[in-house]
């Protein structure tokens, strides 16, 4: 068919039903390769995040007070994104030495997809501290509680972490709520600040 509308002539030839058949397989052929398209650009985004990760310090590495933060593209790693605000977070507290291999598998396990719950997950973070190193996943929805459980039970599988391991599953208007932790103090940081002019 070379012209646009030749598709639109009546044919009387009774050739209906091969013309259906093509059409169906044309619009299989189709689908396989936006499927394809869409499996080539995700293994390039996953090609290029390890590319960048691969340079990366390693939370084990790292000494002091450190944090890392891994959220999708237009959530801020804040309690009050509209992505997070009615969400939470599972917690894990690991013992030193277990960080980098630990967030490795979170972090690969997000990109793979593996937790199977939609758009739910907005990042994750790996907190660095002096006596133990914090793992947190977050999620949207805290009253969903069926995949908060299968949340739970994805970063158990993926992170091999043995059945007495403690998981705390916080949600962010606990977090602001609580006197003398990060919510509070936080917010009154920010707002003490203020830059300092040197005048003479």
């Amino acid at each position: 068919m070379n012209n646009k509308f030749d598709a639109l002539k009546d044919d009387d030839s009774g050739d209906h039903d091969q013309n259906e058949e093509n059409s169906t397989q044309k619009d299989g052929e189709k689908e396989k390769t936006e499927r394809d398209k869409n499996q080539s650009s995700s293994k390039r985004k996953v090609e290029q995040f390890w590319r960048f990760y691969s340079h990366m310090v390693r939370p084990g590495d790292l000494t002091g007070h450190s944090d890392f933060h891994l959220f999708k593209e237009g959530i801020k790693p804040m309690w009050e994104d509209d992505a997070n605000k009615n969400g939470g977070k599972w917690i894990i507290r690991l013992r030193k030495g277990l960080a980098s291999r630990c967030w490795e598998n979170l972090i690969l396990a997000m990109l793979g997809e593996q937790f199977m719950v939609g758009e739910e997950i907005c990042g994750a973070v790996v907190s660095v501290r002096f006596q133990e190193d914090i793992i947190s996943i977050w999620n949207k929805t805290a009253s969903d509680q069926a995949t908060t459980a299968r949340i739970r039970d994805t970063l158990r599988r993926v992170l091999n972490l043995p059945p007495n391991t403690i998981m705390e599953y916080k949600t962010h208007t606990d977090s602001i709520k609580m006197p003398g932790r990060l919510g509070p103090q936080r917010l009154l940081f920010q707002n003490l600040w203020k830059p300092r002019l040197n005048v003479p």
